[in-house]
């Protein structure tokens, strides 16, 4: 028997009945939609395919846990603290507990992540000269292409021409709204020396782009963004009115808004002073809800190979493209009411349910819908399936570190130094909000290592020069993170070659992190209960998303 085509994989899973699917199947056929097996895979390219022919299969129905999350600390290691905190500002999920105890649902228990014990070997390697001109082709100009035309596909169709470039003040040039970040990677996976790069691009609902008369302003939404800016980076502790926070430059007359509280509006300003109540121009009805994003805000992010010849290490080819958009406001109750669902569920060890497929995104009870692509194994970029989608609910659903579910936004560069293509060069070390050593020491001093498995070998010599559980080294570094979490030139062929070889495989369902060998700290079951940081005294409650910047460091 010949096996499905991706369309006969889809019809029969929708038409269970096998007359009916045999129907359906003719009809295709006779209208060209059918796959036709004697053509070669290379040959036709349709993003959407892949996860059509998967609609509804979840196998791993706790594909929202991370590998991370299997960690084996020996009581010592305690990677758990990045994510797991008590509770700040509206973030209520208080599940710093999880550092102490293991709490997973049955179906949990096993690590259903077996590339980290058997990872992707691939058959003939790359030279490096053929890696690099791998790393450096563009596979994401063809999807945005492919979609554009589409009406069978409801969900997000890349709308960002990269290829046209930024201005000078992050906007894109293609006149989409979108505008980019530059920030500090979140600590351990995100760091480049781990596998990849990435970019993320904000964009707000036209009405904050435009002034009291509806007609597009540039200011506005400089202003606008600011506003946001100020909102969720600063200290959720310092009432709105007492947030004084650094803001890019902005022309009050321009704005119509007396943004440094002097009570005159005139002058361009750098600082903003006290958080109004609505945001401004057209979106003077929109509540300024702290710690919250507006309704409508969207979220680009693109996960990339490493090069070692390009700023930052960043490549041009993606591994992944990842969106997500605010498509509903939760007021403060209704926030409140999420986080305690969310801490029921998890008493009960209830298995978790995202409304939606593919096809669509999925969306978690705090208001956002995600959306992702990632490499077919040709490397060019493909809708991902149900299941694969749902490794991307975990982290921005009910975890205890996030502000709003999100990540990058709340540890941007503050003001205009933030507002520009991410670079690592000249970021300093910050600390967390609220702790005095930098985050990348603090991170190495309770882990041991620099990354979550205490896998990375390179980083191990860098910072443990004299052996495991010894103080970290950071070489008085902390000026420039680049000088800290970049590879070698040599890591990062090795790292982008082993993620090829997952990407030929296409082994995602089994994991998708960038492995060098198979995992020794890490549990292929777990037992529920104490982890052994209790009594080793090495839980955290102090993790914090929003930084403490040189400015505020210095203030304090």
């Amino acid at each position: 028997m010949k096996p499905r085509s991706s369309v006969e994989e889809y019809i029969h899973a929708v038409f269970p009945s096998e007359a009916w699917a045999c129907t359906m199947l003719a009809l295709a056929v006779v209208c060209g939609c059918a796959d036709q097996t004697s053509r070669a895979p290379h040959e036709a390219y349709d993003p959407l395919a892949y996860a059509k022919a998967r609609l509804g299969r979840v196998n791993n129905l706790e594909a929202s846990v991370p590998a991370q999350c299997y960690t084996r600390t020996d009581g010592v290691s305690n990677p758990c603290w990045t994510c797991h905190t008590q509770t700040h500002g509206k973030n209520a999920m208080a599940d710093a507990r999880l550092q102490r105890e293991y709490a997973f649902s049955n179906f949990a228990l096993k690590n259903h992540w077996s590339n980290l014990f058997d990872p992707p070997h691939q058959g003939s390697p790359d030279s490096d000269e053929a890696l690099l001109a791998y790393v450096r082709q563009d596979n994401y100009r063809s999807l945005r292409e492919s979609l554009a035309g589409r009406t069978d596909f409801p969900g997000y169709k890349p709308d960002l021409d990269l290829s046209a470039g930024f201005d000078a003040l992050g906007f894109a040039r293609d006149g989409s709204g979108w505008r980019t970040l530059r920030y500090k990677p979140f600590p351990g996976t995100f760091w480049p020396m781990n596998g990849s790069s990435d970019d993320v691009f904000v964009r707000l609902p036209k009405r904050f782009r435009a002034d009291t008369n509806r007609a597009g302003s540039v200011e506005i939404y400089r202003a606008n963004l600011s506003l946001l800016e100020a909102n969720l980076a600063s200290d959720p502790a310092i009432s709105s009115g007492s947030v004084d926070y650094p803001i890019e430059a902005l022309d009050e007359k321009l704005v119509g808004y007396d943004l440094d509280g002097d009570g005159n509006i005139e002058g361009v300003v750098t600082r903003l002073h006290a958080l109004p109540t609505h945001y401004l121009g057209a979106a003077s009805n929109d509540e300024l809800t702290r710690g919250v994003y507006p309704q409508g805000t969207e979220f680009l992010h693109s996960v990339r190979y490493l090069d070692p010849e390009a700023p930052s290490f960043m490549a041009t080819r993606m591994k992944e493209l990842r969106y997500m958009k605010k498509t509903r406001r939760l007021d403060t109750w209704a926030v409140m009411r999420a986080y305690e669902e969310e801490h029921d569920k998890r008493d009960r060890g209830a298995l978790p349910v995202y409304p939606g497929n593919a096809l669509v995104g999925l969306r978690n009870e705090f208001g956002w819908q995600l959306q992702g692509f990632i490499e077919d194994a040709q490397g060019r970029l493909r809708l991902q399936s149900d299941e694969e989608h749902r490794f991307c609910m975990g982290c921005h659903s009910g975890l205890g570190v996030t502000v709003d579910q999100t990540f990058a936004f709340a540890r941007k560069l503050p003001g205009a130094a933030g507002w520009a293509m991410q670079d690592l060069r000249g970021i300093p070390d910050a600390p967390q909000l609220g702790h005095g050593k930098g985050e990348i020491a603090t991170y190495l001093e309770r882990v041991g290592g620099g990354d979550e498995f205490r896998a990375n070998a390179e980083a191990l010599a860098r910072f443990f020069p004299a052996g495991a559980n010894s103080a970290p080294e950071m070489g008085g570094k902390r000026r420039d993170i680049a000088q800290l979490i970049l590879p070698s030139a040599q890591r990062a062929l090795e790292l982008d070659r082993a993620y090829r070889a997952l990407v030929q495989s296409q082994r995602f369902d089994r994991g998708r992190d960038t492995l060098l060998g198979p995992v020794l700290n890490v549990h292929r079951e777990i037992v529920n209960g104490s982890t052994e940081l209790g009594t080793a005294g090495r839980v955290f409650g102090d993790g914090q998303l929003r930084l403490r910047w040189q400015e505020e460091a210095q203030a304090r």
